[in-house]
């Protein structure tokens, strides 16, 4: 029997496209020689110290589950985090929620708060998954457009001329994944003015504060009156080098954490005990690690902006997170083309712009989360693809 599958499972589904940043990953995984720059992965360890207590864990037998938010150590350590970082109180007892990874919480965040014909308002260029957690949920995720001009912020002109009577959501994503953009004190100051007075919630995706190279990361939280609207969330996985632990947490008011934490009860039950420990020791002795990890970002950073600039192509300077995302128009190809042509000829990786959003077109995101000698290697290979094509293009002139 032929059945089309397509037909009978949940259209939604059927209709979403895969992640654009999988596809060059996998194009990559089954090619030999190839660098690829297209995952945001550390290429760190994770700090010995936090490998070591998982292993004491598992020594001592304590592989049961616990508690649905999580281990209450866990959480008065992540507690003690946030309020050191972002200056902000949270009860670790009914306001905060250890998930797996940050990705979880963000679908918690969205299920909880997203009804069916809801508008959310997403900041694009953007992580990849905003979009489709809201359209699973039924809600019609509204794209706000970032600019270049704009240092790829979010600007209050923007949001108060998105929001509609239908608007339930911002999803507010800084340090900016795929763009490294921030947001200043007084570019939120300007954000919470224009929710003040609406009962429009808020996701800060916080899962790059740590990798912020200019001043001082602040959140939307710290400000009046936001506390009260936001779903912070953060994780492990990028300051800390603990990707493969799959660990990161929520923190909110408990009006919205109840409903968040049963669906957590429902889907997943408990995050990993082992990775829970471990987390306990790298909040706890290992945040001199994140500052000796960033100190290597920013030099990479640096390279990387300079070398594509050095190249022709345009580089916006990012300020947070580790990734650059340089503009390609100037060689007359897509994204998609660009990408698709430069895995194949140099057996380079990087991500299409589109993948983040239409108004990522034009442009490739790059993550210098590499070591220096690939991240130098993959210029070069760069260079020499551009090369080609302005010679192909000065030989069709003549």
């Amino acid at each position: 029997m032929n059945t089309d599958y397509d037909k009978l499972l949940n259209s939604r589904v059927v209709d979403m496209k895969p992640s654009g940043i999988r596809r060059f990953f996998d194009m990559a995984a089954h090619m030999q020689g190839v660098i690829s720059l297209g995952v945001g992965e550390p290429d760190f360890k994770t700090p010995w110290a936090i490998r070591e207590a998982a292993i004491d864990t598992l020594k001592k037998g304590r592989t049961c589950y616990t508690a649905n938010s999580g281990l209450i150590e866990l959480r008065q350590e992540i507690a003690k985090y946030i309020k050191d970082t972002v200056h902000t109180d949270y009860d670790p007892e009914h306001e905060i929620l250890v998930t797996v990874g940050g990705s979880e919480a963000i679908d918690l965040a969205v299920r909880a708060i997203v009804s069916p014909g809801d508008e959310v308002l997403v900041c694009e260029p953007s992580f990849v998954c905003y979009s489709p957690i809201v359209t699973m949920m039924g809600g019609k995720p509204v794209p706000l457009v970032t600019k270049v001009e704009d240092e790829f912020r979010l600007t209050a002109e923007a949001l108060k001329a998105a929001i509609t009577d239908r608007t339930r959501l911002l999803i507010l994503p800084y340090p900016n994944n795929p763009t490294g953009a921030i947001m200043r004190r007084e570019d939120l100051e300007a954000i919470a003015e224009v929710l003040r007075g609406t009962d429009i919630f808020v996701i800060s995706d916080e899962i790059y504060s740590e990798l912020t190279y200019s001043g001082k990361h602040c959140s939307i939280v710290e400000l009046a009156d936001m506390r009260e609207r936001t779903v912070l969330i953060n994780g492990f996985s990028k300051a800390f080098a603990m990707t493969g632990w799959r660990l990161g947490f929520a923190a909110c008011p408990e009006g919205i954490m109840k409903h968040m934490l049963k669906l957590h009860q429902y889907c997943i039950m408990s995050s990993p005990t082992t990775s829970q420990y471990a987390a306990i020791t790298a909040l706890r002795e290992c945040l001199e690690d994140t500052q000796r990890m960033k100190e290597e970002y920013d030099a990479r950073r640096r390279l990387v902006v300079n070398g594509f600039n050095k190249l022709g192509l345009t580089c916006f300077e990012p300020q947070g997170a580790f990734y650059v995302f340089p503009c390609i128009k100037s060689t007359g190809l897509s994204s998609e083309e660009f990408c698709e042509r430069l895995i194949n000829s140099k057996k380079v990786a990087v991500v299409p712009g589109g993948a983040f959003g239409d108004c990522g077109e034009g442009f490739i995101r790059v993550s210098y989360a590499y070591s220096v000698s690939h991240l130098k290697e993959a210029l070069k290979r760069i260079g020499e693809f551009l090369a080609e094509i302005r010679n192909q293009e000065s030989g069709m002139r003549n």
